[in-house]
C-alpha cells in the first residue's frame, strides 16, 4: 500500500534560527486555495487583519473582528501543511489586558491550528508579549507603521523620519524582542533605521517596505499579483491579476451573449442504454 508522504511544518524555531542567515519568505492569506498556492514557495502565512480591506471592502483594519479572523485561519489552514501560519489578533481583542489577550489568542490558537499570533506593539505591549509566551503562545510583534493605530496617527503614514519616532520605534523593537517575540514585522520605515533594529535585535525581522537587509519580506499577495488599481510604493508587482480576470470575465460575457457558451463540449447528452434480450 502507497502511502502519501507530506513535508514536515516548518516550526517557530526554525523561523528564528534564520536570523541573520536564509532570508524569510512571507505573504498573507487568507483563503484555502491561496494558502495552498503559496504554501510550497514560502516559510511563513500570515493571516493578517489586512483580510478587512482586502476582502471585505473596509476602509481600514479596524471594524475586523476575533471571529472574522478565525474564520480565514481556518481556512488558511486547510490549504497549508509547510508554512509557519500566523494570525493576526485584531483591534479591540488584546489591548486592554494581558489576560484579555491571552483568552482571544487561546481561542485562536485553539479553533485554528495556527502555529502563533501577531500583534502591534505599541506603547505597553512588551508586557502583553511576555505573558502569552510564558503561557507557551509564540508572538511576532509589529513596529513602525501600524495599521491599528492609523486613526491617531492620522493614516497611513512611514514612520522613523524624526528624531523622537525614531527613538520610540527602537524601543518598541528592543521591548518586543525583550518580551520573547519570535520575530518582529518592521513596515513602513526609514531604511537605515530597518538596519539599525535588524543590527539591535536579537529576532529576526521581517520587512514590509523597510530595508532589504532585513531577515525576511512579506507583501500582501493581493497587492503583489496585482488585483488592485493602487499599491503602497514598497509593493513590486509581480503579476497583473486584475487584467487577467478582467479580460476572462469580458470574454465569458460575451461567449454568453452571444450564445457561444455553453457549447457542445460544456453540455450533458442522453445516454442510451442498450435494450435487454
Amino acid at each position: 500500500m502507497s502511502m502519501q508522504i507530506q513535508s514536515k511544518r516548518l516550526t517557530i524555531p526554525d523561523i528564528t534560527n534564520r536570523k541573520g542567515g536564509e532570508k524569510i519568505v512571507c505573504l498573507t492569506a487568507y483563503t484555502t486555495p491561496v494558502a495552498a498556492l503559496l504554501d510550497p514557495h514560502v516559510d511563513l502565512l500570515l493571516v493578517g487583519d489586512s483580510v478587512g480591506m482586502v476582502l471585505h471592502g473596509l476602509p481600514s483594519t479596524i471594524g475586523v473582528t476575533l471571529d472574522m479572523m478565525i474564520l480565514h485561519g481556518k481556512a488558511v489552514m486547510r490549504g497549508a501543511s509547510h508554512a509557519v501560519v500566523v494570525v493576526d489578533l485584531p483591534f479591540g481583542s488584546y489591548e486592554q489586558s494581558p489576560e484579555m489577550a491571552h483568552n482571544s489568542a487561546v481561542r485562536l490558537m485553539c479553533e485554528t491550528g495556527c502555529q502563533a499570533v501577531k500583534v502591534e506593539s505599541g506603547k505597553g505591549i512588551a508586557n502583553t508579549i511576555a505573558f502569552l509566551v510564558d503561557r507557551g503562545i509564540p508572538v511576532v510583534g509589529h513596529i513602525g507603521l501600524r495599521p491599528q493605530a492609523t486613526n491617531v496617527e492620522g493614516g497611513f503614514k512611514a514612520k522613523g523620519r524624526s528624531a523622537a519616532e525614531r527613538e520610540r520605534i527602537i524601543a518598541d523593537a528592543v521591548a518586543a524582542d525583550e518580551a520573547g517575540a519570535f520575530a518582529i514585522v518592521v513596515e513602513g520605515v526609514a531604511t537605515d533605521l530597518a538596519n539599525e533594529i535588524t543590527k539591535l535585535v536579537k529576532v529576526p525581522t521581517i520587512g514590509i517596505g523597510a530595508s532589504p537587509q532585513c531577515d525576511g519580506q512579506i507583501l500582501v499577495t493581493d497587492d503583489m499579483l496585482g488585483l488592485f488599481d493602487w499599491t503602497p510604493k514598497f509593493v513590486r508587482r509581480y503579476g497583473n491579476l486584475r487584467e487577467t480576470i478582467s479580460s476572462a470575465v469580458a470574454a465569458y460575457a460575451s461567449d454568453v451573449r452571444s450564445g457561444q457558451f455553453p457549447g457542445q463540449a460544456e453540455l450533458y447528452t442522453l445516454r442510451v442504454e442498450a435494450a435487454s434480450a
